[in-house]
């Protein structure tokens, strides 16, 4: 039994070649002429190849088992050596190589098996064993082609090396690339564990609606569309907090959506037009309570998905472990911008701060905009370790509860790892003649220019005006929480298909 030490055949793969596209065309009408299907409806596997590996990844090297076994995966390297051909097969999980002996499968069966490339569908029936360096091989007694793949794969040495390309074919950036499996195998853990983690707290998972008349609870420019039968313009939501809260308002008291929110803005490593978020809100708790709950859960999801609290954050590594640090915002302003500011603080100085800082201001500011800008320009980048921001300008956080102890500031948090909000969230304003006025004051921001400033959502106010008990609430993007544990720094590396310019010609 001897294992492969040469390449695939002559036939070039070169990604995008027209000649080997063309060819691979004729492969599949003479297929059809021969009667073979190449494109069957169906084939059945007894195991995967995990599990596979599982139940035998232990064999010693150079043994044969009578175990037969039925297994199936896109054919990612093809080698042949005489009269003996080697195929490494893929499917989700795993990989496991083929062993085709002209022996055993005859000289038309190695033939018909040395016509499949880079790229095909095959599904085999054959015996387990392993070769004489120990890899764990299916010796194939018979085998199908389950789908013809007409155009060749990527260099299997390069893989894609535009990133560009990569975001727009995602379907071969999966097969050749194993680092964009792995980011989205944590994805998947990650967004299992938060549903564990809330369900066994007595959370309820909800829907609300995608389209809505009135696009609030963020800071966002919606897209617009229209309904043809009821003749109305709607938005796409840009968040989840209004109708999670008017179902605090009818008694769930515990409630939880992960969901696809859409805001109309610029596209970069931080940002993509649609994107997913995690929005919980419980009754009688505060935004201390959101503190606790917000390490506890992204520590366990980090457990879940890494084995363990401590992640890469470029070249340094940080601990997710509880406890986190609690520090006001204006704390931090002064530990790193040297300077003690107030939203109380007349504009004008206010804004000479930011001049004399760098920090570009627009003249409708009003000081906790201004204190917020600060706050993201000088402040915010320099957070490494997990830390929970305290206590924002009432001015930004129209839905947040006014602070028990300072009027001008809200009881609001952001949870920041690695120079990134992570998390955010309020002790939730329940009371409607206040939350009135402070839709009020973003409408007048609106009417001014601000396209991201909140309308005014008279069915919430409705809603408030039935009695929302004290709640909590927190908002925590799933995309930049994968980024964190999957230990890269573009969103679009999470997003399977995250959105592009279009397609040039």
């Amino acid at each position: 039994m001897a294992d492969a030490v040469e390449p695939e055949g002559s036939r070039a793969e070169a990604a995008g070649s027209e000649d080997e596209r063309a060819r691979r065309a004729r492969d599949v009408e003479e297929l059809r002429e021969r009667g073979v299907d190449p494109y069957p409806v169906t084939f059945h596997r007894d195991r995967t190849l995990a599990q596979l590996r599982e139940e035998f990844g232990d064999l010693e090297p150079d043994v044969e088992t009578e175990v037969e076994v039925t297994v199936a995966g896109r054919i990612v390297l093809l080698r042949r050596q005489g009269k003996l051909t080697f195929a490494t097969i893929r499917d989700r999980d795993d990989s496991v190589q083929l062993f085709v002996s002209r022996e055993v499968v005859g000289e038309d069966g190695q033939a018909d098996f040395n016509r499949l490339d880079r790229g095909d569908w095959v599904g085999a029936t054959g015996t387990v064993m392993t070769t004489r360096k120990g890899e764990l091989s299916v010796k194939v007694q018979r085998f199908q082609l389950l789908a013809k793949a007409l155009r060749p794969l990527p260099d299997k040495w390069h893989g894609l090396a535009d990133v560009d390309t990569r975001f727009r074919q995602r379907y071969v950036d999966l097969i050749v690339n194993e680092d964009a499996r792995r980011i989205f195998a944590i994805r998947s853990r990650a967004v299992t564990e938060i549903r564990r983690f809330l369900g066994e707290r007595g959370y309820v998972e909800v829907e609300g609606p995608v389209l809505t008349a009135e696009a609030g609870g963020a800071a966002a420019r919606p897209f617009v569309t229209h309904h043809n039968a009821l003749d109305l313009e709607l938005r796409l939501r840009i968040a989840l907090e209004l109708h999670l809260k008017r179902l605090i308002v009818g008694g769930l008291d515990k409630v939880f959506e992960i969901g696809r929110v859409f805001r109309n803005e610029g596209i970069d490593t931080r940002h993509n037009p649609e994107f997913t978020m995690l929005e919980l809100y419980e009754a009688f708790a505060d935004y201390h309570d959101m503190m606790s709950l917000t390490e506890e859960l992204v520590a366990a999801t980090a457990r879940a998905t890494l084995g363990g609290t401590v992640v890469e954050v470029g070249e340094g590594k940080v601990d997710l472990a509880p406890p986190w640090p609690r520090v006001p915002m204006l704390d931090l302003i002064e530990q790193h911008a040297g300077v003690r500011v107030h939203p109380s603080q007349p504009v004008e100085e206010l804004r000479a701060v930011l001049e004399r800082l760098g920090v570009p201001v627009e003249p409708h500011w009003g000081p906790g905009r201004l204190i917020m800008e600060l706050y993201d320009d000088v402040v915010e980048p320099k957070l490494v370790d997990p830390i929970f921001v305290l206590d924002y300008p009432r001015e930004v956080s129209p839905l947040a509860r006014t602070h028990r102890d300072d009027p001008a500031l809200v009881e609001r948090f952001e949870g920041v790892v690695a120079g990134r909000e992570l998390a955010n969230a309020f002790s939730e304003l329940n009371d409607p003649v206040d939350q009135r006025a402070r839709f009020e004051a973003q409408a007048r921001l609106r009417a001014a220019g601000d396209e991201e400033a909140e309308g005014i959502d008279e069915d919430y106010l409705r809603a408030l005006e039935y009695g929302m008990p004290p709640t909590g609430g927190l908002g925590i993007g799933i995309d930049r929480l994968v980024m964190l544990l999957a230990g890269v720094s573009s969103i679009r590396e999470v997003v399977l298909f995250p959105t592009l310019r279009p397609e040039a010609d």
